[in-house]
């Protein structure tokens, strides 16, 4: 490869509170797969699958390839990002002489568009790990700022038949990051397979219609929507993490049911008409599941950019009925159990403070911790942990 060999080392799992952002679920988006792509037909799942938030290996390629079996995958990223290094988790074989993980990966950046052009920021040689839970962390050896990034995959750690299947697991990128500024563009219609969709947003909040029998509500953080919905004749329920491309098409990830989250994208149909075509956007209140509000790390410290969701939250909440309104904190399951339930009551409470500054007698709202016990998505990746981080409101 061209870019110069960073000098890789292996050491335990990465720090689960450590910021990846080169994760889906923070607002990093796949848009182009290339190289041997076609050929072996690798398409956008795959793309997404390393980047999100699990771990694991996965066969990449649906189709057997030669020793030298290259793909490439570019990235969007939702702000300017200055990375200080990279990581691929569980570097491990498949007891198996037909597949092999990738053995050279490069890292490139760029700051014009998914074409490039690209300069190299790290690159690679891999080798097996010596057990699970394993990380190989590559260091950048730039620290220019983008806003797109283009991962090359070569070859096999052990090629040994002329017709391979090649696995991969995650990309890791730490760094710093510019804030991201909300999207203010989920008011639409979209179209694709297996997505009948519509939205609208009204500062923070979305509502929406899908499936033509499902309702959905979400809250808007950076680029990102994330919503819960339910079918109206079978309750069945569903979590959804939705963005935009740059084409106006909806990209992201949906779980039914708390099955395992697929790749939902389609494109944008001015011309569809839902039964919410209608409706008028709610402000989340009683009952509501809200998810964008954004803390410090490890603190109960309220992020700036979380102000339109609270503001959001005070609209619904402000001339409520209820005599009480109980604001529950909930995490991911990162942490021990006993943790995570302190720390879900600070943030709770210190989102009922924020409800009181702007307004609601404080002696209505009350604060509780549910921790990680309640969860609504699959903590396996990391677009479930971040929808099961979330506060509920409960007013009686």
């Amino acid at each position: 490869m061209a870019a110069m060999l960073s000098t890789p080392t292996v050491s335990p799992a990465q720090d689960p509170h450590a910021v990846d952002y080169l994760n889906f679920a923070n607002g990093a988006l796949p848009v182009r797969v290339g190289g041997m792509a076609e050929a072996l037909k690798v398409d956008m799942d795959a793309a997404l699958a390393i980047i999100d938030g699990d771990g694991a290996g996965f066969v990449v390629t649906p189709k057997p390839g030669a020793a030298d079996t290259e793909l490439w995958f570019v990235y969007r990223l939702p702000a300017a990002t200055v990375f200080t290094g990279f990581a691929v988790p569980q570097v491990r074989e498949t007891p198996s002489p037909s597949q092999t993980f990738f053995r050279e990966v490069e890292i490139l950046g760029g700051s014009e568009g998914p074409d490039g052009p690209f300069e190299p920021l790290a690159a690679a040689t891999l080798a097996t790990h010596a057990a699970k839970g394993q990380i190989t962390r590559i260091p950048a050896t730039s620290a220019k700022p983008v806003t797109w990034l283009k991962l090359r995959l070569r070859g096999g750690i052990d090629v040994q038949r002329d017709k391979t299947f090649f696995e991969f697991s995650e990309i890791i990128g730490e760094g710093r990051q510019e804030p991201v500024p909300m999207l203010e563009t989920f008011t639409g219609k979209w179209k694709g397979r297996g997505l009948l969709l519509e939205l609208r947003q009204d500062g923070a909040n979305v509502s929406g219609c899908y499936d033509g029998t499902g309702d959905l509500s979400g809250t808007v953080s950076g680029n990102l929507l994330h919503a819960t919905g339910r079918h109206r004749d079978s309750g069945v329920p569903s979590s959804f993490v939705l963005s935009l491309n740059e084409e106006g098409a909806v990209i992201g990830v949906r779980s039914t049911n708390r099955a395992p989250f697929r790749l939902y994208t389609g494109a944008s149909d001015p011309t569809l008409i839902t039964e919410c075509s209608e409706r008028e956007t709610r402000p989340p209140g009683c009952g509501s599941i809200v998810h964008g509000i954004r803390f410090d790390y490890d603190s109960a410290l309220i992020r700036p950019d979380s102000a339109p969701v609270l503001d959001a939250l005070f609209e619904g909440l402000k001339d409520a009925p209820a005599s009480r309104i109980v604001i529950v904190g909930h995490t991911s399951s990162e942490g021990s159990e006993a943790y995570n339930r302190e720390l879900s009551q600070r943030r709770a409470a210190a989102v009922a403070a924020a409800l009181a500054q702007r307004g609601i007698d404080e002696r209505r709202l009350s604060a509780a911790g549910a921790g990680e016990a309640q969860p609504i998505a699959d903590n396996g990746t990391e677009a479930g942990r971040s929808l099961n981080r979330r506060v509920e409101v409960a007013c009686e």
